[in-house]
């Protein structure tokens, strides 16, 4: 998409707002003009009463445009949030006008929008007050509105200054068994990547080892240990044996410790077994949809029957609390054939549920087909649909995201009965705490303690992506240059921290 921009905004901004109407649109320099390719001119002109917006769109021989303005003494913020407001306004009506699209979210572009709920409800607005803000500022659906508002609720009564002065472990494995049509992750599961489990194992046995240290040299309290991938329990039981006894050397006192068991063509009673023996006190057991016809379009190597069986090992096996993933939008699927999936679903009493969209992955199969309806009546109607089902069925939703080019601009949601919230989810999200990562493509996230005003400092170290790259470098000193790094550049963080006496 070629944009041309005039006046104070950030470039960012005026992309994401454009790939509410247009996803998967990419802004490359020098970009020649085509019949096929979105243009868009945005200017924002301010005087000292007000901003003003106005957008053109155009594609092929259509083009619309709007204008909108917002005045400085307005109860919306600074002035950067002002001018965002009144381009997010034009953007919106222009948008809109070109594509027939009204996004659920107006022009709310972040990952977190109950943290916009937080804000508005931390400046002394009710809930109440705070939905009708987020519908009338941001142009937003009111339901969705208030769904940012309960999300925001939930998370207070978890985050705590005690939380704040934790942190998380996060330990990948990036292996899959098979690959799903909807995943950009297509050599996780190759036969030749799989067949270095076994030494990815040993690297990552020492990578765990510094992880820890690290965490007990900085002095912060373990809040939770969540095992992830990838599909961990493409380990057999007796690797995974291995690497849940390794976790449990070091952790202790934890509040949750997470197995993202995922598929349940990979679920054994031996393996949850080992989960619960070694202290596992939550679990993924992930259908994403009972329709058997879209699993097998999809590339799940299960079928509904599998689900339940794996499903019933779960609760069979004792641990604690279960949770159950699915994914409203999926291509091939429709909205009644989602709802018997809610329905099923709930009819298993989890503790938890997670309802995600539909995301298109850039190198995936279903995008290199074309299957995205970026409208998507059928995921707003699934959608809508599990949110009115799992609260009267006394679910509440604890926990949300949002990502790049999901169908219909919709969100992710975890829901939970009450007390069984996914604490990491919430953790990592809302970045409430450090999460120490082990393994390829794991993201180290040191996050200080907040200040006053509530901001934080937040420094990232990324793991290489890939398993291969990952072993290349333990193969050259079995991992300590990487261990030391993380552990100085722990030191280092905390030590800048203002408020470090409280650690």
């Amino acid at each position: 998409m070629i944009l041309e921009i005039h006046g104070k905004l950030k470039p960012y901004y005026v992309q994401t707002l454009a790939m509410i109407f247009f996803p998967g649109v990419k802004f490359p320099e020098g970009e020649e003009p085509s019949p096929d390719t979105p243009m868009g001119t945005v200017t924002l002109d301010e005087d000292e009463r007000e901003a003003r917006a106005a957008v053109t769109l155009r594609l092929g021989e259509r083009e619309t445009s709007a204008s909108a303005a917002v005045a400085w003494d307005s109860a919306h913020g600074d002035r950067d949030r002002i001018r965002k407001m009144a381009a997010g306004e034009a953007f919106m009506k222009a948008g809109e006008a070109m594509t027939g699209i009204r996004p659920p979210w107006g022009m709310l572009t972040g990952v977190r929008p109950a943290k916009v709920a937080s804000e508005l409800i931390a400046s002394g607005l009710t809930p109440e007050e705070a939905a009708d803000a987020i519908a009338r500022e941001y142009s937003a659906v009111p339901a969705k509105a208030r769904l940012a508002v309960d999300v925001s609720l939930a998370e207070s009564r978890v985050i705590t200054p005690e939380s704040r002065r934790a942190c998380s472990v996060y330990v990948g494995i990036p292996f899959c068994p098979t690959r799903c049509a909807y995943c950009s992750f297509v050599s996780y599961a190759s036969p030749g990547l799989l067949k270095l489990i076994p030494e990815y194992l040993d690297a990552l046995m020492l990578d765990i080892d510094g992880v820890f240290e690290t965490v007990k040299a900085t002095g912060l309290r373990l809040a939770s240990v969540y095992v992830g991938g990838g599909t961990p329990t493409v380990l057999n039981a007796d690797q995974l044996r291995l690497l849940l006894a390794k976790i449990r050397e070091h952790a202790d006192g934890y509040e949750e410790f997470t197995l993202e068991a995922g598929r349940p063509d990979t679920i054994t009673k031996e393996k949850l077994a080992a989960a619960v023996e070694y202290g596992v006190t939550r679990v993924s057991v992930n259908t994403q949809t009972l329709n058997g016809e879209v699993l097998a379009k999809i590339g799940r190597a299960h079928t509904p029957e599998m689900f339940r069986e794996a499903y019933a090992t779960a609760r069979e096996s004792g641990v604690r609390d279960v949770n159950v993933d699915l994914i409203a939008g999926l291509p091939y699927d429709t909205a009644d054939s989602f709802r018997h999936t809610v329905d099923g679903v709930i009819a298993l009493d989890p503790e938890n549920i997670t309802v995600h969209t539909f995301s298109v992955k850039k190198s995936s199969d279903f995008k290199a087909e074309g299957r995205f309806d970026p409208a998507s009546a059928v995921a707003a109607e699934s959608v809508d649909y599990s949110q009115a089902a799992l609260c009267t069925a006394g679910y509440l939703p604890y926990y949300m995201y949002r990502q790049k080019n999901t169908v219909g601009n919709l969100e992710n949601v975890g829901y939970a009965k009450p007390g069984h919230e996914g604490l990491y989810n919430i953790y990592m999200m809302e970045e409430v705490h450090s999460i120490f990562a082990a393994g390829a493509s794991a993201v180290t996230k040191f996050v200080s303690v907040p200040k006053p005003d509530g901001s934080v400092r937040i420094e990232r170290i990324f793991q290489p992506k890939y398993p291969y790259e990952y072993l290349r470098d333990y193969r050259e000193d079995g991992g300590a240059g990487k261990r030391l790094a993380l552990r100085e550049a722990a030191a280092a963080f905390f030590a800048d921290d203002p408020q470090k006496e409280e650690l």
